[in-house]
């Protein structure tokens, strides 16, 4: 294998990679079907009861029958290992769907499997064992045992078991939910207003103050929800959040309630041929612009000018340009696709920044999308430096907390953003970003571990000790800083702090490629093609042979089958299609075509 051969290969991996275009213009891609996600969306429909829907939750039935696990649990993906969660929820779903005990086999494994994390199933027990197992978080274990009690898998009495979720706070301005102890923030309340109403109305009427207040709140509350549903009916776009909300409600004695069907039309809209149901519609905007960023400097020369274009419009399209009707962002924003119900994030954001800045051709509207890009950015930066995924704030949940990716990939949209636009950017917005780039390079620096890695916030790796994936955000880090590098603008007091990081983290890398030529999560984790493509990219301009080694790893890897890195709300894993594609792309452009730079950039 020598680069006339990896010449060939870049060229039919960019092939592949355009010819994953839609009709409108732009990459979808497709997340994986998921079991958790299966499980909630039939349990909703079956809760609704509509004739039509039948065929629909049979054949997701069938999907989850087919697909449990040889342990006897399931996992978020069909590659997933078991976890608790999903297991639950598949029991619960099993319990409710079976016909004439069809389903006993696969609930008697499940019960076997969860018999050894310390859950029985017995309904006197039930409650209690699945409190105990989450402990003081409620997140899933409350939603978890109301659809057990939707389910008939224990009886509705044990709802007095169950702490009550305070569907009454919500109705405060959110500013002020930190003051309250409210540990949620705007994602979570349409699941945080439902239960809370569900559980509320089974456990009947209590002469006490709390009870008064909630059952007086019922009307506003649904008031609320009514007014936060997107156009699409999915709330962030998400099958298990509508689905609980869908049958919490139906349940409240609100079938008719508009939520409810906007609900379950977006529900029947989102199954899958195969019978199951995804995690979310989808991530398109934020595989188009990894797919930008992956042709990289070549994209001329794999897309013609209309087709770049169309994606150009499309993602300035997609900015927010007004305050977000579901959480308030501020206008400047992306999501990670054209549905409704996605809101902005810190990960979309720079994303779309530096595909447009690939893309950028110059004008009035280029500037003001990428100006607008910046002000959000550094109008959301926590105090630490860093940056959160959706909210600045008290960096105590995964939604408001500083990471390190989401940080490294904020500081290179606004430099080239600043090098880029520097004789037109204003004159205290241009003060504004320097100073947001100070204090980011400085949460990097504070946040890298003694081994030169960083840890990302939203992906992950099923076989490490802690699920983390060191590999994966230290990959993204050091290849966001050496691109920091390549910017003739960066100044040499940031170019000094860069580099000290770029080595570290490039030390890093090469201590944990296996012995085969892959990375995975760690060192001796199975390599991936995800997590080896990315760390080819990081090492491109610092050591060859390992990336050669890392490249003839994939070569053995032809069919690009896409690996559960991903993690979604409340932890659940998920894997996409285009990932494998798209950075393997990447990975051979940087490798082959980063030649220039790799001389001017020997510096390490």
């Amino acid at each position: 294998m020598n680069n006339t051969f990896l010449t060939r290969k870049y060229l039919d991996l960019s092939d592949k990679l355009k010819s994953e275009i839609n009709a409108g213009g732009f990459w979808q891609g497709e997340l994986s079907t998921s079991a958790l996600a299966t499980a909630v969306a039939i349990v909703a429909l079956k809760t609704a009861d509509n004739t039509d829907d039948l065929k629909r939750t049979e054949e997701g039935y069938k999907w989850l029958i087919s697909n449990i696990n040889p342990d006897g649990g399931y996992g978020d993906t069909t590659s997933s290992v078991s976890n608790v969660s999903t297991t639950l929820l598949c029991y619960a779903a099993v319990s409710m769907l079976q016909t004439n005990g069809n389903g006993t086999a696969v609930l008697r494994k499940m019960e076997n499997w969860l018999a050894g994390k310390g859950i029985t199933l017995d309904p006197k027990t039930i409650t209690r064992s699945i409190l105990k197992f989450y402990g003081k978080d409620y997140t899933f274990s409350i939603p978890i045992l109301s659809l057990l009690i939707v389910c008939g898998v224990i009886p509705a009495s044990s709802a007095k078991e169950i702490p009550g979720f305070p569907f009454e706070l919500a109705l405060l301005p959110s500013s002020i939910y930190r003051f309250v102890n409210l540990r949620v923030v705007s994602y979570a309340l349409p699941a945080l207003l439902a239960v809370g109403i569900y559980l509320h109305t089974i456990r009947g009427k209590k002469i006490n103050p709390v009870s008064v207040v909630r059952t007086l709140s019922i009307k506003s509350a649904i008031g609320k929800l009514n007014s936060l549903v997107p156009e699409s009916g999915g709330f962030l776009e998400a099958i298990p959040l509508t689905g609980f909300v869908v049958m919490c409600l139906i349940k409240s004695g609100e079938k008719e309630n508009i939520t409810v069907k906007k609900g379950i039309e977006f529900l029947r809209m989102q199954q899958r041929n195969d019978g199951g149901w995804p995690i979310d519609t989808d991530l398109s905007t934020w595989v188009t612009t990894l797919s930008v960023k992956a042709l990289g400097s070549n994209i001329n020369k794999v897309l013609n000018q209309d087709e770049i274009v169309k994606i150009r419009k499309h993602l300035i399209t997609l900015q927010y340009k007004e305050k977000h009707p579901f959480n308030g962002a501020k206008l400047g924003g992306w999501g990670w696709t054209n549905f409704s119900g996605a809101v902005p994030d810190a990960d979309d954001t720079p994303g779309a920044m530096l595909a447009l800045l690939e893309l950028y051709s110059g004008s009035e509207e280029e500037n003001s999308a990428l100006l607008n890009g910046c002000r959000w950015l550094i109008d959301l930066q926590n105090k630490d430096g860093g940056f959160p995924t959706f909210c600045k704030g008290w960096g105590r949940l995964p939604f408001d907390k500083s990471c390190a990716d989401l940080t490294g990939h904020a500081l290179l949209a606004l430099l080239k953003t600043t090098e880029e636009l520097a004789k037109i950017i204003p004159e205290d917005t241009g003060l504004k970003i320097k100073k947001s780039i100070i204090r980011a390079i400085g949460y990097l620096e504070k946040h890298q571990f003694p081994d030169g890695s960083w840890l990302p916030l939203w992906f992950g790796n099923q076989m490490t000790e802690e699920k983390t994936n060191p590999v994966y955000g230290t990959a993204k880090v050091c290849t966001y800083l050496v691109d920091c590098l390549k910017l003739s603008g960066t100044e040499k007091s940031v170019i000094d702090k860069l580099k000290v990081m770029i080595k570290q983290a490039q030390k890093y890398l090469l201590d944990n490629q296996n012995n085969d030529g892959s990375w995975g999560g760690k060192k001796n984790i199975a390599g991936t093609i995800e997590e080896t493509s990315l760390a080819v990219c990081a090492l491109a301009m610092k050591d060859k042979d390992s990336c050669f080694r890392g490249l003839s790893w994939l070569e053995t890897h032809k069919n690009l089958k896409p690996s559960p890195i991903g993690l979604y709300f409340a932890m659940l894993w998920y894997d996409e299609k285009l990932y494998p594609l798209i950075y393997y792309t990447e990975a051979l452009r940087r490798f082959l075509y980063d030649e220039n730079s790799f001389q001017k950039l020997q510096i390490l």
